[in-house]
């Protein structure tokens, strides 16, 4: 009889079993903010022994740090607390956006340490002049981190459009197909800082890093607890969107899942820039908005926070520019929700700011149209993105993500630098 099971992995050896044990003890301090080597030994079922020998190896890594006694109110010694070192190994991420690129530094907490954003205009922009940008903001970051004693352990770009294999395929607002960004940057980064030409760049859709962000860092929802299943929207000039499920980043069979601003919402309506029509994006896009507010399309930022502006004013154009691209944000979402009933749908990017005069609209909607019931107006499950995370620092942390995943062979990589 033919055998058709699958090849058995080899027998893992010590070695193979102490780098998965250094994970292991690395990710519990993590999750935990701060834990004694008994606390540490409870929760991942080896023995202080074991676990003294670990920590100890990570402390020497500069992954952990000691920060004092902790008594735990029974009989016997304090222990000495742990928490992840706030120096040493750190992620950085770098968002590439139609009108501003934002870089950042965290550490391995996660912390965001070091910020830097500037607005500039990336429309037509040939490809390799943006991330020549990009990696000069980012190397100015990089000075200021060292100046905290924080090494880069690897780089993320954040990108609007598809996204796969290091190469943006397609995205229409930047007018960018089949770009190399990883290389490109990566290329740029190494001519302006020679030490960095080995530092490891990876790259992911601006939404989805922008909602890890969201599960990872976001202050939760009216009853302080953060949804684990939802959909994300990242407003900006596109419309970004991103679905996390039970925790994990829901990507599709080739990684494009989540492009809700191309989703056609009137078959007969304007023609969008991805060339079909009457997009998402066209409707509740930041150049819709501003249009309908009577603000000049291009506007960026300060066209963005002026429309807030007349919006708390009263102001009935800027009101009904809002109403109607909430209606069709509704529409298109009430779509989303009754095909993957997440827990909540979660409005980042300029919708965050905008919610007070967008989200009943979007609200109402939903509640008309999703079929099981639950989405009642006011009920909470529309909530605005978290003030704790964006895209640049979603990025950041899978660098670290990364390198908690895997210290000794972050070491291994950091010695042979």
């Amino acid at each position: 009889m033919k055998n058709t099971l699958d090849p058995l992995e080899p027998k893992a050896d010590k070695a193979t079993v102490r780098r998965h044990n250094l994970s292991l003890v690395l990710r519990a301090v993590h999750d935990e903010g701060e834990a004694t080597r008994a606390a540490v030994a409870a929760r991942v079922g080896l023995t202080r022994a074991a676990v003294s020998s670990l920590v100890e190896q990570l402390l020497a890594g500069g992954f952990l740090a000691e920060s004092g006694k902790t008594f735990s109110g029974l009989a016997g010694r304090p222990g000495t607390a742990l928490r992840v070192a706030r120096t040493g190994p750190a992620g950085l991420g770098v968002e590439i956006n139609i009108d501003y690129v934002s870089v950042c530094v965290v550490d391995l907490a996660g912390t965001d340490r070091v910020r830097l954003t500037e607005h500039l205009d990336n429309r037509d922009v040939p490809p390799g002049e943006v991330l020549a940008r990009a990696a000069r903001i980012a190397a100015r970051t990089l000075e200021s981190a060292a100046e905290q004693e924080l090494r880069p352990a690897g780089v993320r770009l954040a990108l609007p459009g598809l996204v796969s294999g290091g190469t943006v395929r397609q995205a229409p607002n930047l007018g960018w197909n089949r770009v190399a960004a990883q290389d490109l940057f990566g290329e740029a980064l190494g001519a302006l800082r020679p030490g960095l030409r080995a530092l490891p760049v990876g790259s992911d859709n601006e939404a989805n890093a922008a909602a890890l962000a969201e599960l990872w860092f976001g202050e939760g929802g009216g009853a302080g607890e953060r949804a684990r299943s939802f959909l994300y929207l990242s407003g900006e000039i596109g419309v970004g969107g991103a679905l996390v499920v039970d925790g994990e980043l829901l990507r599709g069979a080739h990684g494009f899942a989540g492009e809700i601003g191309h989703v056609v919402a009137d078959a007969d309506g304007p023609e969008c820039r991805c060339g079909s029509r009457g997009c998402l994006e066209q409707y509740a896009g930041q150049a819709a908005l501003l249009r309908g507010a009577g603000i000049a399309r291009d506007a960026g930022g300060p066209g963005v926070a002026e429309l807030e502006r007349r919006a708390a004013a009263g102001d009935a154009r800027a009101a009904g520019a809002l109403e109607r691209a909430g209606r069709m944000l509704g529409l298109v979402l009430s779509g989303a929700v009754n095909l993957l009933d997440p827990d909540a749908v979660v409005l980042g990017g300029v919708y965050r700011g905008l919610m007070p005069w967008l989200g009943p609209s979007v609200d109402a909607e939903l509640g008309r149209r999703v079929v099981s019931g639950l989405w009642v107006a006011g009920g909470g499950r529309l909530r605005a993105a978290s003030s704790s995370g964006d895209a640049a620092r979603g990025a950041a942390a899978l660098v670290v993500r990364d390198v908690i995943a895997d210290p000794a062979g972050y070491a291994e990589r950091a010695g042979a630098a």
